[in-house]
């Protein structure tokens, strides 16, 4: 990603905050990203420590729901469509800068897209311990096929894309709505039978995959007319206010399909799609608005370094066995902590996670596909 930054707080110019990388994407990338790691584990573990409402509510919203509705981990994934499509703008108009024509750039994004897609396949292969090339529940490959396609719009009008993304969400409420069996119920879904004909199989808790990629694409083309956005004259407080209010007519939108169209994740039904993007456009615009309009990025460090080598991250907790190598000296102190003692765990295993990343930082090792 070639996105940038403003400088902090002062210059309310946002064409002058384009020569830098957005801090506040990073950060949010890495906040997203924390999630996934290791701190949704770390959270569940203090319920250990003691039970209350609080505790109990903050892993209701660390895992994903049931079917129907929306909790804070359903949104993980849309955010990172999202940010997928908002780094898109920036990193084109990098390139050419540094003279590459369309067509190169073109060629470039193909190939890092099967890069990632086949990624996604050796993730998802060491994952289930057996080979798996088409593996779409998990985001590498939605977010490869989501970002070629956005790619395919990047010179369009702001108005074009935004049509496309309306299209692609309208068909494909219409497709779930009309095609037999005509139903969001789970097992007995469109999605669900298109699972069953391509692959023979389908995922644990009724989780679709082929049909369920193609509205990501919208999420994604919605990230990119924000990126493009975010380049543009605008001052930085009003950019944070109109990403808000789109975040916040989105979200609006999704609940009210919701009596129609049910939000369900695990199909990404259309208003699950409008209701978990516009929560994402509004977290994104608190981070926006904090780091790179009102300058406050002293504390933003340890999520930049997490959302800097994201993709390390995300591959690192499946491909190496750190947890249990870490797990091989904290094992003897945690059992003598008794209820503390998984708190104690995590909290190593989330500091040593963190500082290969940090090292990897300082040193700009940054894995991108």
């Amino acid at each position: 990603m070639a996105a940038q930054t403003r400088p902090p707080a002062g210059d309310e110019n946002a064409a002058a905050g384009a020569a830098q990388r957005l801090v506040s994407l990073d950060a949010f990338r890495g906040f997203v990203m924390l999630w996934i790691i290791g701190g949704g584990t770390l959270v569940k573990s203090f319920r250990e420590i003691d039970a209350n409402w609080l505790t109990d509510w903050l892993v209701y919203q660390l895992e994903h729901s049931d079917w129907t509705g929306l909790r804070f981990y359903d949104l993980i994934w849309p955010g990172f469509m999202l940010m997928t499509g908002m780094s898109l703008p920036f990193s084109y108009r990098s390139r050419l800068r540094r003279g590459a024509s369309h067509e190169e750039i073109l060629r470039h994004v193909g190939w890092r897209c099967a890069i990632l897609f086949l990624l996604g396949s050796l993730r998802e292969s060491v994952h289930l311990k057996q080979p798996f090339l088409i593996e779409l529940s998990s985001a590498l490959q939605p977010i490869a096929i989501a970002y070629f396609c956005a790619f395919l719009l990047v010179r369009s009008r702001a108005r074009a894309q935004a049509a496309v993304a309306a299209g692609i969400w309208a068909g494909y409420a219409a497709m779930l709505a009309l095609v037999p069996p005509a139903s969001y119920e789970r097992g007995n879904n469109l999605v669900l039978s298109v699972d069953l004909a391509a692959f023979r199989r389908t995922l644990p808790e009724g989780w679709g995959t082929v049909l369920s990629t193609i509205p990501t694409i919208s999420t994604t083309i919605l990230g990119m007319i924000l990126g493009r956005f975010l380049m543009g004259p605008a001052t930085g407080a009003r950019k944070a206010s109109i990403i808000a209010a789109l975040g916040g007519a989105c979200f609006a939108a999704g609940w009210a399909l919701s009596p129609l169209i049910p939000v369900v994740m695990k199909l990404w039904t259309t208003s699950y799609g409008l209701a978990s993007t516009g929560a994402a456009c509004l977290m994104f615009a608190a981070f926006y608005w904090v780091i790179d309009v009102r300058g406050r990025q002293r504390w933003v460090l340890p999520l930049v370094v997490i959302g800097r080598n994201a993709l390390a991250a995300y591959l690192g907790q499946t491909l190496v066995p750190l947890r249990s190598h870490v797990g091989i000296f904290t094992q003897a102190p945690a059992a003598a902590l008794g209820a503390w003692g998984p708190a104690f765990g995590n909290v190593v295993y989330l500091v040593v996670e963190w500082l290969i990343l940090y090292w990897m930082y300082k040193r700009k090792l940054f894995l991108t596909a």
